[in-house]
C-alpha cells in the first residue's frame, strides 16, 4: 500500500471496535459460565479464530497467527473432560514458546504432548478434572501464560493458587483479567506474588444474564495519538471510558509526557478528543521503561522519530517473541525512515536521526503493528506498508479510519 505524504484533517471521529484483549477473555469465560452476554465484540482476526475454535468440533484447531488464541485455548482444552484435541498454527506460531504454560498446566495435573519440536506448538491436549489447586510459574513471560491459567482457575473444583516466581512483565494485564473475572462474579484475591481464584460457587448473581460491554481497544488508539501528535491536530475517538481496564490506557500519559497530547474525556458520549498543545517544550530525550506496555513500543519510537526526538526504550523483553522478533524489525525499520538505533535483549534506544531516502518501503514480518506504527509516519514522507492487510489480526478497519482523517498533501 503506498502512502502519500499526508495531512490530518483535525477534529474528525472515528469509532474504533472492542478491545481485542477484553473480547478474547470474555470469550473463554462465556464458554466456562454461559451466563456472561458480550457486547461490542472485537471484530479483529484474532478474536474472530478464537470465537470459531471454541464452538468448533473438529479434533485440529488452526489458530494460525493469533497467540492469544493458542495460549487460551491449551489451558482451556486441558479441562475439557475426555476431549482430545490437536492446537497448531503458522510457522511462526511453531516458533513462538509455550514451555511455561504447558509445564504449569502439566503441573496441575494436565495431559499434553509436544507433537513436534519440545516446548513449542502444535500440542496434543487430553482434557481432564483437575484437582490440584497450586502451581508456581515464572512471572517474567508472556502475561498471556497467566491469564491462560486464572480463565480456568474458577472452573477447577478446589479453585486454585498462582504463586509468580521473579519480576513480573505486563502487570496491567494480569490486574484486568482479574477486574473482568470480578465483575462477572469470581472472587479473586492478589497479595505479593500469590494470586488466588476462588472455585465457582453458584450464587445468584452468576445465574442471572450479565450484560458486558467490551471497551475500545488502546492499543489501536495509539496510531491515532501518533497521528496527533505529529500534525498537531485534534483527533476524536469513540467509545472509550475515562477509567479503563485496559493497561496500555497508559498511552494517555505518556503521550502527554512526552509529546503535549492531552486526553480530554467525555463521558456522557464515550468519547475521548486528543488534544496537542501548541507550545509544547518537548524533551531533550524520551527515558522509559514500557515494561507495563510493550505493545505500544514501536507507536512510541516510531512518533519519536518522526519528530526527531531521541529515546532509551527499556522493559522490551516480551517483543522477541510476538509475531516477529518485534525489536529487530523495529530497528530495521526505523532505518528506513531516518534512525539508527540500537537494541539489546530488551531495549531499544536511537543512536543519531537522518534524512532518509526516498522510496520508503516498510516490511510488516506478517506483524499487525509494525504496519499500523509505521503508517502515520506519511505526514512526514511517502511511504509504501507492504502486507498492509496484516492488520486484520486485530484491527480490520484501520485502513479505512487512517484515510478517513487524512488527506494527501500539495507537496
Amino acid at each position: 500500500m503506498f502512502l502519500e505524504k499526508s495531512r490530518v484533517t483535525g477534529n474528525k471521529t472515528i469509532e474504533i471496535s472492542g478491545s481485542k484483549s477484553i473480547s478474547n477473555r470474555l470469550l473463554i469465560l462465556h464458554q466456562l459460565f454461559e451466563n456472561i452476554l458480550i457486547e461490542n465484540l472485537s471484530n479483529s482476526q484474532d478474536t474472530q479464530l478464537l470465537q470459531a475454535a471454541l464452538q468448533s468440533n473438529s479434533q485440529t484447531i488452526d489458530i494460525h497467527h493469533a497467540g492469544t488464541a493458542m495460549r487460551f485455548l491449551t489451558s482451556y482444552c486441558a479441562i475439557q473432560e475426555g476431549k482430545t484435541v490437536v492446537i497448531t498454527g503458522s510457522e511462526r506460531m511453531k516458533n513462538r514458546p509455550i514451555k511455561f504454560l504447558v509445564d504449569a498446566l502439566r503441573d496441575l495435573g494436565a495431559e499434553i504432548s509436544y507433537l513436534e519440536k519440545e516446548g513449542y506448538p502444535p500440542l496434543k491436549i487430553t482434557g481432564k478434572k483437575i484437582q490440584k489447586n497450586s502451581v508456581t510459574i515464572p512471572a517474567h513471560i508472556s502475561s498471556q501464560f497467566i491469564t491462560s491459567l486464572l480463565l480456568i482457575a474458577a472452573k477447577l473444583e478446589n479453585g486454585l493458587e498462582i504463586t509468580l516466581n521473579g519480576k513480573i512483565t505486563s502487570r496491567p494485564y494480569l490486574e484486568m483479567t482479574l477486574k473482568i473475572l470480578r465483575t462477572v462474579g469470581i472472587t479473586n484475591h492478589w497479595e505479593g506474588n500469590i494470586i488466588k481464584i476462588d472455585p465457582n460457587i453458584h450464587t445468584e448473581k452468576q445465574s442471572q444474564s450479565i450484560p458486558f460491554v467490551v471497551e475500545s481497544d488502546w492499543s489501536s488508539a495509539s496510531y491515532f495519538y501518533s497521528l496527533a501528535a505529529i500534525s498537531r491536530e485534534t483527533i476524536n475517538l469513540k467509545s472509550f471510558k475515562p477509567y479503563s481496564l485496559q493497561g496500555d490506557s497508559i498511552i494517555k500519559e505518556i503521550y502527554w509526557k512526552f509529546f503535549g497530547v492531552n486526553t480530554i474525556s467525555e463521558g456522557a458520549e464515550s468519547r475521548i478528543s486528543l488534544l496537542p498543545e501548541n507550545y509544547f517544550n518537548f524533551p531533550e530525550i524520551i527515558s522509559l521503561n514500557m515494561n507495563d506496555c510493550p505493545d505500544i513500543a514501536q507507536t512510541l519510537c516510531v512518533t519519536a522519530t518522526a519528530m526527531n526526538i531521541p529515546f532509551e526504550i527499556t522493559g522490551l523483553e516480551t517483543l522477541k517473541v510476538k509475531e516477529t522478533d518485534r525489536l529487530l524489525a523495529l530497528k530495521n525499520e526505523l532505518f528506513k525512515i531516518g534512525c539508527i538505533a540500537e537494541i539489546t535483549e530488551d531495549s531499544i534506544h536511537s543512536v543519531k536521526f537522518f534524512e532518509p531516502n526516498e522510496n520508503i518501503s516498510i516490511e510488516t514480518y506478517n506483524d499487525h503493528r509494525m504496519a499500523m506504527s509505521f503508517a502515520p509516519f506519511c505526514l512526514i514522507k511517502d511511504l509504501k506498508i507492504e502486507n498492509p492487510e496484516v492488520v486484520e489480526k486485530s484491527y480490520p478497519d484501520f485502513w479505512q479510519d487512517f484515510r478517513a482523517l487524512t488527506d494527501k498533501t500539495d507537496s
